[in-house]
Protein backbone atom coordinates (compact mmCIF):
# COMPACT_ATOMS: atom_id res chain seq x y z
CA UNK A 1 0.00 0.00 0.00
CA UNK A 2 1.37 3.41 -0.86
CA UNK A 3 2.79 5.70 2.01
CA UNK A 4 1.68 8.81 -0.19
CA UNK A 5 -1.31 10.86 2.18
CA UNK A 6 -4.38 10.46 0.34
CA UNK A 7 -4.98 14.43 1.41
CA UNK A 8 -2.41 17.24 0.75
CA UNK A 9 -0.68 18.41 3.99
CA UNK A 10 -2.21 21.75 4.19
CA UNK A 11 -5.69 20.52 4.54
CA UNK A 12 -4.72 17.42 6.33
CA UNK A 13 -3.36 19.88 9.28
CA UNK A 14 -6.50 21.50 9.00
CA UNK A 15 -8.15 21.63 12.55
CA UNK A 16 -11.91 20.94 12.76
CA UNK A 17 -13.94 23.97 13.68
CA UNK A 18 -14.63 23.71 17.50
CA UNK A 19 -18.14 25.52 17.55
CA UNK A 20 -18.94 23.40 15.07
CA UNK A 21 -18.11 20.17 16.92
CA UNK A 22 -19.86 20.88 20.05
CA UNK A 23 -22.75 22.46 18.11
CA UNK A 24 -23.07 18.58 15.99
CA UNK A 25 -22.34 16.65 19.38
CA UNK A 26 -25.27 18.79 21.06
CA UNK A 27 -27.34 18.31 18.06
CA UNK A 28 -27.04 14.37 17.70
CA UNK A 29 -27.56 14.19 21.59
CA UNK A 30 -30.46 15.85 21.61
CA UNK A 31 -31.93 13.70 18.12
CA UNK A 32 -30.91 10.62 20.59
CA UNK A 33 -33.76 12.06 22.93
CA UNK A 34 -32.15 14.03 25.54
CA UNK A 35 -32.53 17.77 26.89
CA UNK A 36 -29.87 19.13 25.70
CA UNK A 37 -29.13 23.07 26.32
CA UNK A 38 -26.97 24.04 23.72
CA UNK A 39 -24.71 27.67 24.50
CA UNK A 40 -22.97 26.73 21.56
CA UNK A 41 -23.69 28.24 18.42
CA UNK A 42 -22.92 31.24 17.21
CA UNK A 43 -26.13 32.57 15.40
CA UNK A 44 -28.98 34.50 16.69
CA UNK A 45 -32.33 32.15 17.39
CA UNK A 46 -35.02 34.53 15.47
CA UNK A 47 -36.52 34.29 12.45
CA UNK A 48 -34.55 36.31 9.72
CA UNK A 49 -37.17 39.77 9.57
CA UNK A 50 -40.24 39.33 7.09
CA UNK A 51 -39.24 42.08 4.57
CA UNK A 52 -36.33 40.55 3.88
CA UNK A 53 -37.61 36.99 3.01
CA UNK A 54 -40.47 39.23 1.21
CA UNK A 55 -37.70 40.39 -1.03
CA UNK A 56 -36.51 36.94 -1.54
CA UNK A 57 -39.62 35.88 -2.56
CA UNK A 58 -40.22 38.34 -4.99
CA UNK A 59 -37.11 37.94 -6.38
CA UNK A 60 -37.66 34.39 -7.51
CA UNK A 61 -40.06 35.63 -9.78
CA UNK A 62 -37.99 37.41 -11.94
CA UNK A 63 -35.86 35.24 -14.12
CA UNK A 64 -32.82 37.51 -14.29
CA UNK A 65 -32.04 36.43 -11.04
CA UNK A 66 -31.47 32.43 -12.33
CA UNK A 67 -28.23 33.71 -14.25
CA UNK A 68 -25.12 34.38 -13.86
CA UNK A 69 -24.12 37.98 -12.94
CA UNK A 70 -20.65 39.17 -11.78
CA UNK A 71 -18.63 37.78 -9.25
CA UNK A 72 -18.45 40.86 -7.52
CA UNK A 73 -21.79 40.86 -6.55
CA UNK A 74 -25.18 42.53 -7.73
CA UNK A 75 -24.45 46.64 -8.29
CA UNK A 76 -27.72 47.34 -6.18
CA UNK A 77 -26.05 45.57 -3.40
CA UNK A 78 -22.49 47.19 -3.45
CA UNK A 79 -24.11 50.15 -3.45
CA UNK A 80 -26.19 49.30 -0.34
CA UNK A 81 -22.81 47.94 1.22
CA UNK A 82 -21.06 50.92 0.43
CA UNK A 83 -23.37 53.38 1.96
CA UNK A 84 -23.73 50.88 5.15
CA UNK A 85 -19.62 51.03 5.25
CA UNK A 86 -19.86 55.01 5.31
CA UNK A 87 -22.50 54.85 7.95
CA UNK A 88 -21.42 52.56 10.19
CA UNK A 89 -17.85 52.18 9.60
CA UNK A 90 -16.96 55.87 8.48
CA UNK A 91 -15.15 55.30 5.20
CA UNK A 92 -16.41 56.86 1.87
CA UNK A 93 -16.08 54.27 -0.12
CA UNK A 94 -17.24 53.18 -4.14
CA UNK A 95 -19.28 50.22 -4.63
CA UNK A 96 -16.12 49.34 -6.76
CA UNK A 97 -14.46 48.32 -3.51
CA UNK A 98 -16.86 46.00 -2.48
CA UNK A 99 -16.80 42.36 -2.73
CA UNK A 100 -19.89 40.38 -1.92
CA UNK A 101 -18.73 36.73 -0.70
CA UNK A 102 -20.48 33.48 0.71
CA UNK A 103 -20.89 34.35 3.56
CA UNK A 104 -18.06 36.61 6.50
CA UNK A 105 -16.06 33.19 6.85
CA UNK A 106 -15.14 33.83 2.35
CA UNK A 107 -14.63 37.56 3.07
CA UNK A 108 -11.99 36.31 6.07
CA UNK A 109 -10.52 33.64 3.68
CA UNK A 110 -9.73 35.49 0.79
CA UNK A 111 -8.47 38.91 2.50
CA UNK A 112 -5.60 36.56 3.57
CA UNK A 113 -5.41 34.96 0.56
CA UNK A 114 -5.26 37.99 -1.51
CA UNK A 115 -2.44 39.69 1.02
CA UNK A 116 -0.20 36.72 2.51
CA UNK A 117 3.11 35.47 1.05
CA UNK A 118 4.72 32.38 2.27
CA UNK A 119 6.26 33.12 5.69
CA UNK A 120 4.24 36.78 6.57
CA UNK A 121 2.95 37.07 9.72
CA UNK A 122 -0.63 38.00 10.98
CA UNK A 123 -0.67 39.31 14.66
CA UNK A 124 -3.91 37.89 15.98
CA UNK A 125 -5.64 38.87 19.26
CA UNK A 126 -6.60 35.89 21.31
CA UNK A 127 -8.79 34.41 22.08
CA UNK A 128 -9.96 34.47 18.76
CA UNK A 129 -12.66 32.98 16.24
CA UNK A 130 -11.54 29.51 15.41
CA UNK A 131 -10.96 29.99 11.93
CA UNK A 132 -8.70 32.88 12.10
CA UNK A 133 -5.66 31.32 12.38
CA UNK A 134 -6.20 28.19 9.84
CA UNK A 135 -7.50 31.08 6.68
CA UNK A 136 -4.27 32.52 7.15
CA UNK A 137 -2.46 29.21 7.53
CA UNK A 138 -4.14 27.89 4.21
CA UNK A 139 -2.54 31.21 2.75
CA UNK A 140 0.26 30.16 3.82
CA UNK A 141 0.88 32.53 6.31
CA UNK A 142 1.71 32.24 10.40
CA UNK A 143 -0.79 33.24 12.89
CA UNK A 144 1.04 35.04 15.75
CA UNK A 145 -1.01 34.89 18.89
CA UNK A 146 -1.27 38.18 21.18
CA UNK A 147 -3.25 36.84 24.02
CA UNK A 148 -4.99 38.79 26.68
CA UNK A 149 -7.35 37.57 29.73
CA UNK A 150 -10.14 38.32 31.56
CA UNK A 151 -8.38 40.80 33.95
CA UNK A 152 -7.56 42.95 30.41
CA UNK A 153 -10.81 42.66 29.57
CA UNK A 154 -9.79 40.25 26.73
CA UNK A 155 -7.97 43.20 24.73
CA UNK A 156 -4.68 43.16 23.58
CA UNK A 157 -2.92 46.31 24.17
CA UNK A 158 -0.04 48.49 22.12
CA UNK A 159 3.06 47.07 24.06
CA UNK A 160 1.36 43.51 23.76
CA UNK A 161 1.53 43.96 19.82
CA UNK A 162 4.86 45.47 19.66
CA UNK A 163 6.40 42.73 21.77
CA UNK A 164 5.27 40.38 19.13
CA UNK A 165 5.82 42.54 15.94
CA UNK A 166 9.02 41.43 13.27
CA UNK A 167 10.68 41.75 10.48
CA UNK A 168 7.56 39.59 9.01
CA UNK A 169 4.68 40.79 10.27
CA UNK A 170 2.62 41.92 7.18
CA UNK A 171 -1.15 42.50 8.80
CA UNK A 172 -2.73 42.55 12.05
CA UNK A 173 -6.14 41.15 12.59
CA UNK A 174 -8.99 43.31 14.60
CA UNK A 175 -11.66 42.38 15.68
CA UNK A 176 -14.06 44.67 18.09
CA UNK A 177 -16.88 43.30 19.06
CA UNK A 178 -14.83 40.11 19.50
CA UNK A 179 -16.04 36.66 19.10
CA UNK A 180 -16.00 35.15 21.42
CA UNK A 181 -15.41 37.79 24.34
CA UNK A 182 -17.79 40.01 23.26
CA UNK A 183 -15.18 42.55 24.22
CA UNK A 184 -15.58 46.32 22.80
CA UNK A 185 -12.56 48.42 22.47
CA UNK A 186 -12.53 51.97 22.87
CA UNK A 187 -11.95 54.52 20.90
CA UNK A 188 -9.06 55.73 21.89
CA UNK A 189 -7.80 52.00 21.96
CA UNK A 190 -8.79 51.35 18.83
CA UNK A 191 -7.27 54.73 17.71
CA UNK A 192 -4.12 53.69 19.36
CA UNK A 193 -3.90 50.63 18.00
CA UNK A 194 -4.93 51.73 14.52
CA UNK A 195 -1.95 54.24 14.62
CA UNK A 196 0.53 52.32 16.01
CA UNK A 197 -0.36 49.70 12.58
CA UNK A 198 0.26 52.83 10.28
CA UNK A 199 3.45 53.51 11.75
CA UNK A 200 4.55 50.43 11.32
CA UNK A 201 3.22 50.17 7.69
CA UNK A 202 1.19 47.01 8.74
CA UNK A 203 -2.33 46.04 7.25
CA UNK A 204 -5.01 45.41 8.81
CA UNK A 205 -8.16 42.79 8.13
CA UNK A 206 -10.94 44.03 10.39
CA UNK A 207 -13.78 41.51 10.83
CA UNK A 208 -16.61 43.83 11.73
CA UNK A 209 -19.50 41.78 11.40
CA UNK A 210 -20.77 42.30 14.77
CA UNK A 211 -20.53 45.81 14.85
CA UNK A 212 -24.17 46.39 14.98
CA UNK A 213 -24.57 44.33 18.01
CA UNK A 214 -22.99 46.73 20.98
CA UNK A 215 -24.29 47.09 24.57
CA UNK A 216 -25.45 50.28 27.02
CA UNK A 217 -25.45 52.78 24.18
CA UNK A 218 -22.03 52.27 23.04
CA UNK A 219 -20.44 51.84 19.37
CA UNK A 220 -17.63 50.00 17.97
CA UNK A 221 -15.88 52.67 15.93
CA UNK A 222 -14.29 50.84 13.20
CA UNK A 223 -10.01 51.13 13.18
CA UNK A 224 -10.68 53.05 9.41
CA UNK A 225 -12.15 55.62 11.18
CA UNK A 226 -10.39 56.06 13.86
CA UNK A 227 -7.23 55.99 12.21
CA UNK A 228 -8.41 57.26 8.44
CA UNK A 229 -4.59 56.82 7.09
CA UNK A 230 -4.83 53.15 7.30
CA UNK A 231 -7.91 53.01 5.03
CA UNK A 232 -4.89 52.28 1.76
CA UNK A 233 -3.83 49.25 3.76
CA UNK A 234 -7.18 47.82 5.25
CA UNK A 235 -9.56 45.15 4.08
CA UNK A 236 -12.88 45.01 6.21
CA UNK A 237 -14.86 42.37 6.50
CA UNK A 238 -18.76 42.42 7.04
CA UNK A 239 -22.16 40.45 6.59
CA UNK A 240 -25.78 40.30 7.14
CA UNK A 241 -25.81 37.06 8.96
CA UNK A 242 -25.68 38.18 12.94
CA UNK A 243 -27.60 41.88 12.77
CA UNK A 244 -30.28 40.60 10.50
CA UNK A 245 -30.54 36.31 11.81
CA UNK A 246 -29.46 35.65 8.43
CA UNK A 247 -26.66 33.40 9.16
CA UNK A 248 -28.23 30.74 6.34
CA UNK A 249 -28.22 32.89 3.70
CA UNK A 250 -24.42 33.43 3.45
CA UNK A 251 -23.98 36.45 2.36
CA UNK A 252 -20.98 38.55 3.52
CA UNK A 253 -18.54 40.95 1.84
CA UNK A 254 -15.30 42.55 1.83
CA UNK A 255 -14.16 45.87 1.68
CA UNK A 256 -10.51 47.40 0.82
CA UNK A 257 -8.29 49.09 -1.82
CA UNK A 258 -8.84 49.17 -5.57
CA UNK A 259 -5.97 46.74 -6.29
CA UNK A 260 -6.49 43.97 -3.39
CA UNK A 261 -10.59 43.98 -4.41
CA UNK A 262 -9.48 43.36 -7.86
CA UNK A 263 -7.46 40.32 -6.48
CA UNK A 264 -9.90 38.92 -4.58
CA UNK A 265 -12.38 39.29 -7.54
CA UNK A 266 -10.02 37.33 -9.79
CA UNK A 267 -9.70 35.13 -6.77
CA UNK A 268 -13.77 34.74 -6.25
CA UNK A 269 -14.18 34.21 -10.58
CA UNK A 270 -11.84 30.99 -10.31
CA UNK A 271 -13.46 29.84 -6.62
CA UNK A 272 -17.12 30.22 -7.09
CA UNK A 273 -18.60 33.29 -9.28
CA UNK A 274 -21.04 34.45 -7.85
CA UNK A 275 -23.56 34.34 -4.59
CA UNK A 276 -26.72 33.17 -4.94
CA UNK A 277 -28.86 36.27 -6.52
CA UNK A 278 -31.56 35.56 -4.01
CA UNK A 279 -29.65 36.09 -1.14
CA UNK A 280 -28.43 38.77 -2.52
CA UNK A 281 -31.69 40.86 -3.16
CA UNK A 282 -32.81 39.58 0.48
CA UNK A 283 -29.63 41.69 1.59
CA UNK A 284 -30.23 44.40 -0.47
CA UNK A 285 -33.67 44.47 1.30
CA UNK A 286 -31.47 44.33 4.77
CA UNK A 287 -29.28 47.01 3.96
CA UNK A 288 -31.50 49.51 2.67
CA UNK A 289 -35.46 48.51 4.40
CA UNK A 290 -36.08 49.10 7.74
CA UNK A 291 -33.83 48.66 10.72
CA UNK A 292 -36.84 48.31 13.61
CA UNK A 293 -36.62 44.42 13.63
CA UNK A 294 -32.46 44.24 14.01
CA UNK A 295 -33.12 46.83 16.68
CA UNK A 296 -35.40 44.89 18.57
CA UNK A 297 -33.02 41.72 18.21
CA UNK A 298 -30.60 43.83 19.41
CA UNK A 299 -32.24 44.92 22.63
CA UNK A 300 -33.73 40.89 23.21
CA UNK A 301 -29.65 40.32 23.05
CA UNK A 302 -28.98 42.90 25.79
CA UNK A 303 -31.25 41.81 28.12
CA UNK A 304 -29.96 38.10 27.49
CA UNK A 305 -26.43 39.67 28.82
CA UNK A 306 -27.92 40.93 31.84
CA UNK A 307 -29.29 37.61 32.31
CA UNK A 308 -26.05 34.83 31.89
CA UNK A 309 -24.19 37.07 33.21
CA UNK A 310 -25.62 37.31 36.42
CA UNK A 311 -26.71 33.70 36.66
CA UNK A 312 -22.62 32.75 35.76
CA UNK A 313 -21.56 34.71 38.42
CA UNK A 314 -23.24 32.39 40.85
CA UNK A 315 -21.36 29.05 39.76
CA UNK A 316 -18.58 28.21 41.08
CA UNK A 317 -15.22 28.45 39.93
CA UNK A 318 -16.37 30.71 37.32
CA UNK A 319 -15.42 34.48 36.56
CA UNK A 320 -17.18 36.36 33.35
CA UNK A 321 -16.46 39.89 32.65
CA UNK A 322 -19.29 41.83 31.37
CA UNK A 323 -19.61 41.60 27.54
CA UNK A 324 -19.84 44.78 25.41
CA UNK A 325 -20.70 43.62 21.98
CA UNK A 326 -22.09 40.71 20.16
CA UNK A 327 -23.90 37.38 21.92
CA UNK A 328 -21.13 35.67 23.73
CA UNK A 329 -20.61 35.17 27.22
CA UNK A 330 -16.73 34.62 27.74
CA UNK A 331 -16.01 32.65 31.57
CA UNK A 332 -12.63 32.56 32.94
CA UNK A 333 -13.57 29.04 33.91
CA UNK A 334 -9.57 28.34 36.07
CA UNK A 335 -10.78 27.91 39.48
CA UNK A 336 -13.42 25.21 38.18
CA UNK A 337 -10.49 23.01 37.18
CA UNK A 338 -8.78 20.50 39.29
CA UNK A 339 -11.91 19.98 41.30
CA UNK A 340 -13.66 16.34 41.50
CA UNK A 341 -16.99 16.51 40.37
CA UNK A 342 -19.47 13.23 40.19
CA UNK A 343 -16.20 11.84 40.02
CA UNK A 344 -14.36 12.95 37.25
CA UNK A 345 -11.41 15.51 37.77
CA UNK A 346 -11.39 17.79 34.59
CA UNK A 347 -7.85 19.49 34.25
CA UNK A 348 -8.64 21.27 30.97
CA UNK A 349 -11.78 22.93 29.89
CA UNK A 350 -12.03 20.62 26.94
CA UNK A 351 -12.56 18.02 29.71
CA UNK A 352 -14.92 20.63 31.48
CA UNK A 353 -17.15 21.32 28.64
CA UNK A 354 -17.05 17.18 27.68
CA UNK A 355 -18.45 16.72 31.70
CA UNK A 356 -21.02 19.65 31.56
CA UNK A 357 -22.73 18.00 28.09
CA UNK A 358 -22.61 14.63 29.47
CA UNK A 359 -24.04 15.10 33.45
CA UNK A 360 -25.50 18.34 32.87
CA UNK A 361 -27.17 18.30 29.42
CA UNK A 362 -25.43 21.60 28.37
CA UNK A 363 -23.19 22.25 25.34
CA UNK A 364 -20.53 24.73 25.86
CA UNK A 365 -17.31 25.68 23.80
CA UNK A 366 -14.16 25.29 25.40
CA UNK A 367 -11.25 27.77 25.26
CA UNK A 368 -8.86 25.27 23.46
CA UNK A 369 -11.06 25.96 20.33
CA UNK A 370 -10.11 29.88 20.71
CA UNK A 371 -6.32 29.47 21.23
CA UNK A 372 -6.16 28.90 25.12
CA UNK A 373 -7.53 26.62 27.78
CA UNK A 374 -9.28 28.01 31.23
CA UNK A 375 -12.45 29.13 29.26
CA UNK A 376 -15.95 28.85 28.23
CA UNK A 377 -18.17 30.05 25.60
CA UNK A 378 -21.52 30.56 25.89
CA UNK A 379 -23.60 32.28 23.39
CA UNK A 380 -26.69 33.77 24.90
CA UNK A 381 -28.61 33.79 21.34
CA UNK A 382 -31.11 31.82 23.20
CA UNK A 383 -34.05 32.31 25.28
CA UNK A 384 -34.44 33.76 28.43
CA UNK A 385 -36.00 30.01 29.61
CA UNK A 386 -33.08 28.22 28.14
CA UNK A 387 -30.20 30.63 29.91
CA UNK A 388 -31.65 30.41 33.46
CA UNK A 389 -32.23 26.43 32.93
CA UNK A 390 -29.15 25.72 31.22
CA UNK A 391 -26.86 27.82 33.72
CA UNK A 392 -28.79 26.58 36.68
CA UNK A 393 -27.81 22.94 35.44
CA UNK A 394 -24.19 24.15 35.38
CA UNK A 395 -24.49 25.82 39.30
CA UNK A 396 -25.88 22.50 40.07
CA UNK A 397 -22.83 20.46 38.54
CA UNK A 398 -19.88 22.57 39.88
CA UNK A 399 -21.82 22.96 43.14
CA UNK A 400 -20.93 19.45 44.00
CA UNK A 401 -17.31 19.63 43.83
CA UNK A 402 -15.26 17.28 46.44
Amino acid sequence: MSNISRLSKKIGAIAESATLKVDAKAKALQAEGRDVISFAAGEPDFATPAHIIDAARTALDDPKNFRYTAATGLPELREAIAAKTARDSGWDIEPSQVVVTNGGKQAVYQSFQVLLDPGDEVLVPAPYWVTYPEAIRLADGEPVEVFAGADQGYKVTVEQLEAARTERTKALLFVSPSNPTGAVYTAEETRAIGEWAESHDLWVVADEIYQNLVYNGGRALSIVEAAPALQDRAILVNGVAKTYAMTGWRLGWMVGPADIIKGSANLQSHLCSNVNNIAQRAAIAALNGSQQAAEDMRVAFERRRGLIVEALGRVPGFHCPMPEGAFYAYVDATAALGKTYRGVTPANTLELADLILTEAEVATVPGEGFGRSGYLRLSYALGDEAIVEGVGRIEKLLSEAE
